[in-house]
């Protein structure tokens, strides 16, 4: 019996692709995949490294952040020094505005007083001068506003004095305004004195109750002190006659004149021309009978005729 062998062609051609699978499974984990691996190592390495900053980002990003708050620690410095200097400047204005308030009242007081006017003169500074100091340093903000406030309550002090020595002025020269003194009539003379004396129409002996001055008819007749009308009428015996109160129970009368310039009620000023010169009533010719009454009695009117206006 003779044997024929005969080749399996699909036999070796299984083992050749075995055999080629396995080399391509060989070079796979041989090469593909530590080339694999290397680049997923690369690629992971790249993003952690894409998501950590830089040391110098890190630092810009400090300082960046450090100058903003700096900017604004320095815009409310600028602003709290702008508000400091603005009430700086309002209480500087204030006390200025007193001061020229107080120069006025100054110069109100110096002509009240009668005070030499290049002795207080205030619209100019006062002489002073001295060799110059040592220099102690810059003045601080601190010491300006100490300054400045000691200066506003010496200005508050000094307004208040001298408010109130011009009230005291005032009435000093209010009540020399209501003094009577000064003649009433310019152009005259005393025809018949205050006191007793004998009656010009029936000789007897009368008291008479203030001073005749004789001058011509309708000759002014001054107020001799500031006051008030009381009486503008023709009152018996005295003719038309005029009476002023001037406080402090003062009161003076103007009688025989020939014409009133007031009425009752009517506020005068000393100098006023409050009636003229006549021959009214119980008078023997033109005249002016003029009294003085200190609270209601009739005094001499001689002391206050030579006193000076």
């Amino acid at each position: 019996m003779k044997i024929i062998l005969v080749p399996d062609s699909a036999s070796r051609s299984s083992r050749c692709v075995k055999t080629r699978n396995m080399v391509i499974a060989a070079l796979v984990f041989s090469v593909v995949i530590p080339v694999a691996s290397a680049i997923g190592a690369y690629k992971l390495g790249v993003s952690q490294i894409s998501y950590q900053p830089d040391r110098e980002q890190l630092r810009l990003a400090y300082v960046q952040k450090t100058l903003e708050s700096s900017q604004l620690d320095l815009k409310e410095a600028e602003h709290a020094v702008e508000q400091q200097l603005d009430l700086l400047g309002r209480r500087l204005g204030h006390a200025q505005a007193r001061m020229q308030r107080l120069d006025a009242l100054g110069k109100r007081l110096t002509s009240m007083a009668s005070l030499e006017t290049d002795e207080f003169n205030f619209d100019s500074e006062p002489g002073m001068g001295g060799p110059a100091g040592a220099v102690t340093g810059e003045q601080d903000t601190t010491e300006l506003i100490t300054a400045l406030n000691t200066l506003q309550y010496t200005i508050s002090r000094k307004k208040d004095e001298l408010e109130i020595l011009e009230a005291l002025l005032m009435d000093r020269d209010l009540q020399s305004k209501q003094y009577p003194k000064g003649r009433p009539v310019q152009d005259g003379w005393i025809s018949s004195g205050f006191g007793y004396r004998n009656d010009p129409f029936n000789g007897k002996r009368a008291f008479h109750s203030g001073v005749d001055i004789a001058a011509k008819s309708g000759v002014p007749i001054k107020v001799v002190a500031a006051g008030v009308v009381t009486t503008s009428k023709v009152e018996p015996g005295y003719g038309v006659t005029v009476e002023v109160n001037h406080g402090k129970g003062y009161s003076t009368r103007y009688a025989h004149v020939l014409e009133s310039k007031v009425k009752a009620g009517e506020r005068v000023e000393r100098g006023d021309v409050i009636a003229t010169v006549g021959s009214t009533g119980r008078s023997t010719g033109a005249h002016l009978h003029f009294e003085v009454l200190r609270n209601g009695e009739s005094v001499n009117p001689r002391k206050y005729l030579r006193a000076s206006l």
